[in-house]
């Protein structure tokens, strides 16, 4: 089970002191949150991609070299990879070239964003997002698998004979997760190349993600890729935690009532009881995320986000300190119980460096036992 934590990098003023950070302290921030993660014992760092303010990190694969080159164990991911409107050859890549800085500590979760403008900023067309996302992770995936590659579809000039390079790090590309929070179409897109599925798990009911992800697990094992139990799920959640939590909710409101994006809504006792945020002690965050597993069956990644809403960076560091100190220990220990022998840790490169050379060898094996002799 993997832990960690995703930024989406947005540029908020603290409400309590009426200041905004600059785009640099911003960015610099992050790059703090992520060297953190790995000091507090995390295993993953994922940023997000956006293109207008008030967010800053446009250039994800930039960031995460920088922070590859200041870590040594950190997994570095995105929270969204704009599928729909990156060049899937630039995708193949950067992130290729990224797994050859990081030595393998790679992967990369697909996603439309939430951006309508960007399409256009882009030079595509919104209405086309879904067969955009289909089409474009079709030539990523083969990018990545044949080292020469013909193509031809409807959103990009063809492409003959071309060699995306580097060639991923060992000859296997970084592992994909899709992210969706409500498009079935994605959830089938991961589970037909037996790729992961993040049900990002923020904003809606639990009802709604279990929807996905059972779809996802279904068609998982429709494909012939394991069963439903063995697909690959990660999640997301928000959390705030002081040891006391009338402490927490107290700190924590002025900053959810100010949020760009729930703030001037529902309270934040509502949205607690509606959504995944919680608000409160470190007890009742464990509590909390180990019910996911009751909704969702056993899974490979939980990723919470810590710094949004203009929370400052001092904050932001003293919730890591408690979530790697007094949470995900208990969560790793308690998730671990009675967790089925044929459901798969999260793939790493390692993980699938190993399993490319067991297939290798067993399909070598096969060829030696149907070959003629002489």
């Amino acid at each position: 089970m993997q832990f960690g934590v995703f930024s989406v990098g947005d540029v908020t003023m603290d409400p309590t002191t009426g200041r905004t950070p600059t785009e640099g302290e911003r960015i610099k921030a992050m790059v703090a949150i992520a060297l953190k993660a790995e000091e507090v014992g995390l295993d993953v760092f994922a940023t997000g991609e956006h293109h207008n303010p008030p967010f800053v990190p446009s250039s994800p694969t930039t960031m995460l070299g920088y922070i590859a080159a200041r870590t040594e164990r950190l997994v570095l991911s995105t929270a969204t990879t704009l599928i729909t409107t990156n060049d899937p050859v630039k995708i193949a890549e950067d992130f290729a070239m990224l797994q050859h800085l990081a030595d393998g500590r790679v992967d990369l979760m697909l996603g439309r964003g939430n951006t309508g403008p960007v399409y256009p900023w882009f030079g595509q067309d919104i209405r086309q997002g879904i067969p955009l996302a289909i089409e474009n992770y079709a030539l990523l995936h083969k990018l990545w698998r044949e080292d020469v590659v013909d193509w031809e579809g409807r959103f990009r000039t063809p492409l003959q004979g071309f060699t995306s390079t580097p060639r991923p790090l060992d000859g296997v590309p970084p592992f994909v997760w899709h992210g969706s929070i409500r498009s079935p179409e994605i959830a089938e897109q991961a589970a037909y190349y037996g790729d992961g599925f993040f049900a990002n798990n923020i904003f809606w009911p639990k009802e709604h993600f279990i929807r996905l992800i059972t779809l996802y697990r279904q068609r998982y094992a429709h494909y012939g890729h394991g069963t439903p139990e063995q697909a690959i799920v990660g999640l997301g959640g928000q959390v705030f935690m002081r040891k006391n939590s009338q402490d927490a909710v107290r700190e924590f409101r002025p900053y959810f009532d100010n949020a760009p994006v729930y703030g001037h809504g529902p309270s934040l006792e509502d949205f607690m009881a509606e959504t995944p945020l919680t608000v409160g002690s470190p007890q009742q965050v464990i509590d909390r995320t180990l019910t996911f597993r009751e909704y969702f069956g056993d899974y490979q990644r939980q990723l919470f986000l810590m710094d949004h809403a203009g929370l400052p960076l001092k904050t932001v560091l003293e919730q890591l300190d408690i979530l790697g100190e007094e949470v995900v220990p208990v969560l790793r220990r308690e998730l671990a119980k009675d967790r089925p022998a044929q459901v798969p840790d999260a793939p790493t490169h390692a993980s699938l460096t190993a399993a490319a050379a067991t297939a290798t060898a067993t399909a070598t094996a096969a060829a030696a036992e149907t070959s003629p002799t002489v």
